[in-house]
C-alpha cells in the first residue's frame, strides 16, 4: 500500500519529468571526456554546482591535490593528471536520528571516439523515448538524477533526519578510481551509498573485477623476399586468437558468485582491439611487422590479483612455448590500467532490501538483485566499509557510437531513489 506521502513523491517525479530530461541533456551538451592522463570534467562540475546552489545546497568544488593522504593511499594510482579536474560534493546535515547516505556518480565519460555517429555526440537529442549523446547512459543520466533529487527535496520542503551527500567524482573511466578515493578521504562518508550507474533498473550489489593487458607482437615483414612469402605477425596473431579460447575456458572454471549464477559467461575474456597498420591507399602495401592486441578479462568478487595474474602468465608462457618457431621475437606484455578487483555486499544488507522495497511500490514487479557485468568504482566504498549498490536506468550503445539512455527508465530510477532517500534518511516532522 502506497502512503499519501509516497504518492506525493512519485507524482512529483512525473510532473517534473521534463526537468529531469533537461538536466540530462544539459550535462551531455557539456563535454567531460576522460583521455588519460588528462580529462575535461570541470565545465560539467561547474554546471552541477550551480544546480545545487540554486536548490539551496552548499556545494564544494575541490582539487584532488588538496586531499590529505590521497597520493599515499594504497588505492591511489599514479600516472594521472588532475589540474583543473575537481571533484564536487554537497552535504546537507540532517536534523538528527536518521541514517546518512551518499548519492554518488562519476562525471567523466569515455571519449567520443572515431566511430561514425548518426547524431551529434554532444547534442543531447531526444527521439521518442531516448536521449542520445556521449555519456547519456554512462552516466550523466545518473548524475542528473542525483541533482534532480537534491532539487526535489528543496521544492517539496522536505527536511531529512540523516545527512545526505550528493557527489560527482572525476576519472572513473579507464580504470580510474582516484576521484572516488579522494571523496572518501575528504570526509564524505555515510552509512550507505547508492551509485547511479546504468544498472538497467536492477539493484546491483556486486561488481566484477577487470584486468586489461596490451600485447605487442613483432616479426619481419615486407613483400619482396627470397624464398617463402613472409607472414609477418599474422601467423602469430592467428595462433594467439585461437589460444584465447583456452584461457577463457580456464577462467570459466572459477567458482561463480551467487549474484552471477544465472550469467552465461560469468568471467568473460574479450579481445577489445587489434591493430596492425594504418588503413588506406596512402599506406604502403606490405605484410605487417607489428601487431598490438588489447585483451580484457574479468573476475569474480573475492578473486586475488596474484592468483589470476599467475594464471594468465602460465597460460601465455605455455602458448608461446607451444610454437617457438613463430616467436623468434618474444611479445611484449604491458598492463596499462590498474587492477580492478571484484566486490560485493550481502543481499541481506538493509540497503538492498529497503531500496528494493521502495522500487516495488510502483514497478510492475520487484527489481532483480544482481551482479553488474563489469568492473566499477563501487569497490572503493566497500573498502571504506560503506555498503554500496549500483542503481540506475536502462540504455544502449554504452561506450559506442549513438549512446542513449531510455527516458522512461530514468524517470523510474528517479522515483525509486527519491522514495529511498526519504525512507533511509528519515523525514523530519
Amino acid at each position: 500500500m502506497i502512503s499519501e506521502f509516497e504518492q506525493r513523491l512519485i507524482d512529483y517525479v512525473d510532473v517534473h519529468r521534463d526537468r529531469l530530461i533537461g538536466l540530462i541533456g544539459d550535462l551531455v551538451r557539456r563535454r567531460s571526456e576522460n583521455m588519460p592522463p588528462h580529462g575535461s570534467e570541470a565545465i560539467c562540475q561547474s554546471y552541477a554546482a550551480e544546480v545545487l546552489l540554486e536548490a539551496g545546497w552548499t556545494p564544494e568544488i575541490y582539487e584532488l591535490s588538496d586531499v590529505p593522504g590521497l597520493f599515499a593511499h594504497p588505492l591511489y594510482v599514479t600516472g594521472r593528471e588532475y589540474a583543473g579536474r575537481p571533484n564536487l560534493a554537497a552535504r546537507r546535515a540532517g536534523t538528527g536520528g536518521g541514517r546518512s547516505l551518499i548519492l554518488s556518480g562519476h562525471i567523466d565519460t569515455v571519449p567520443r571516439g572515431t566511430q561514425p555517429w548518426t547524431r551529434d555526440a554532444f547534442g543531447g537529442e531526444v527521439e521518442g523515448n531516448r536521449l542520445y549523446g556521449r555519456g547519456s547512459n554512462d552516466m550523466k543520466a545518473g548524475i542528473a538524477t542525483n541533482l534532480f533529487i537534491a532539487e526535489a527535496l528543496a521544492n517539496l520542503g522536505i527536511s531529512l533526519r540523516g545527512d545526505l551527500t550528493v557527489e560527482a567524482v572525476v576519472d572513473e573511466e579507464f580504470g580510474g578510481v582516484n576521484g572516488t578515493v579522494a571523496g572518501r578521504l575528504r570526509g564524505y562518508l555515510a552509512d550507505a551509498a547508492v551509485i547511479a550507474e546504468p544498472s538497467f533498473l536492477r539493484i546491483c550489489a556486486a561488481q566484477r573485477g577487470g584486468r586489461t593487458v596490451h600485447i605487442t607482437f613483432r616479426s619481419s615483414g615486407g613483400v619482396l623476399t627470397e624464398g617463402k612469402f613472409p607472414a609477418g605477425v599474422i601467423d602469430q596473431l592467428t595462433y594467439f586468437l585461437n589460444g584465447v579460447r583456452e584461457f577463457s575456458k580456464q577462467r570459466n572454471e572459477t567458482p561463480t558468485h551467487p549474484l552471477y549464477a544465472e550469467c552465461p559467461d560469468p568471467v568473460p575474456v574479450s579481445v577489445l582491439k587489434v591493430f596492425t597498420a594504418p588503413w588506406g591507399s596512402g599506406e604502403p602495401m606490405t605484410v605487417p611487422e607489428e601487431c598490438k592486441v588489447e585483451l580484457f578479462w574479468q573476475m569474480m568478487p573475492g578473486e586475488r590479483q596474484e592468483v589470476v595474474e599467475r594464471e594468465f602468465h602460465v597460460w601465455f608462457d605455455g602458448l608461446l612455448a607451444g610454437a617457438p618457431q613463430l616467436f623468434e621475437q618474444l611479445p611484449v606484455v604491458e598492463f596499462p590500467i590498474r587492477w580492478l578487483p571484484g566486490s560485493a555486499i550481502e543481499v541481506s544488507e538493509a540497503l538492498v532490501k529497503e531500496l528494493r522495497a521502495c522500487a516495488t511500490l510502483f514497478l510492475p514487479e520487484p527489481p532483480p538483485v544482481a551482479g553488474i557485468e563489469g568492473p566499477w568504482d563501487m569497490f572503493v566504498s566497500h573498502e571504506f566499509k560503506i555498503p554500496a549498490v549500483l542503481w540506475g536506468p536502462c540504455g544502449g550503445n554504452t561506450h559506442a557510437a549513438d549512446e542513449y539512455v531510455d527516458l522512461d527508465s530514468a524517470v523510474a530510477a528517479a522515483k525509486a531513489l527519491l522514495l529511498f532517500v526519504c525512507s533511509w534518511c528519515g523525514v523530519a516532522e
